[in-house]
């Protein structure tokens, strides 16, 4: 059996499995960890209690965090004409329309979000396989499908991020970096959990949010001990 790192022996020590935690000592847990090199990201998880098999009750949507995600976001537009313009004003790291089609065809995925604007998605129907597995097409309930692109991309740069169910019931969201203050994990924390309950289903009965996580990308994962519904 592999031998702890010193790291993860000094995690062990402040975590106990067994409990869960609020909000307020999970967060401050994982601020007090040991940590790598690198500035962590710290993500929430959710479990929820519905049914992936049926469209009416997937589990969607996005949130804007008041202190972003930390990262910086590589944002591709895919429009026409004028709009290019508009779309390069606005920050966006890549912008095109049949030319970027043809790119994103042959392989390439260098972004981290997509936007569309609607007379793209009829050529954009071929990038359905490459881009649905990443979660990266455009999709109008997750506002990057708009003729609006220049609103899409100052969202998404300055904080907005979507969240979607997997087939497990499980949602992954990244409220922010380690470095983040306490304080600003929280806003952004108690902002996502408010985005996902209000994504409840209708007509859904029973008990929604199921479990809660927090965790860093290599520290523990903590519980948390939450009134979810």
């Amino acid at each position: 059996m592999a031998k702890d790192s010193k790291r993860m022996q000094e995690v062990r020590k402040l975590v106990d499995k067994s409990q869960k935690y609020s909000l307020e000592d999970a967060i401050s847990i994982l601020k007090k960890s040991p940590h790598p090199k690198f500035d962590e990201s710290v993500d929430i998880s959710f479990k929820v209690n519905t049914d992936s098999k049926q469209g009416t009750q997937v589990v969607r949507g996005t949130v804007a965090l008041p202190h972003g995600t930390g990262k910086k976001v590589r944002v591709v537009v895919f429009c026409k004409g004028e709009t290019e313009l508009k779309a390069k004003e606005a920050g966006a790291d890549y912008m095109g329309s049949s030319d970027l089609v043809e790119k994103v065809a042959s392989g390439w995925c260098d972004f981290d979000v997509a936007i569309a604007t609607p007379d793209m998605m009829r050529e954009m129907g071929r990038l359905g396989r490459i881009l649905g597995p990443r979660g990266l097409m455009p999709n109008p309930k997750a506002g990057t499908v708009t003729q609006d692109v220049q609103k899409a991309i100052k969202e998404v740069k300055a904080g907005r991020v979507e969240f979607r169910m997997d087939k497990q019931g499980n949602i992954h969201v990244p409220v922010g970096k380690i470095s983040f203050e306490e304080k600003a994990l929280k806003e952004n924390t108690m902002s996502l959990i408010s985005a996902v309950r209000a994504a409840k289903p209708q007509g859904f009965k029973g008990k929604f949010i199921i479990g809660l996580c927090v965790s860093s990308t290599m520290g523990p994962g903590l519980r948390m001990d939450f009134k979810l519904d």
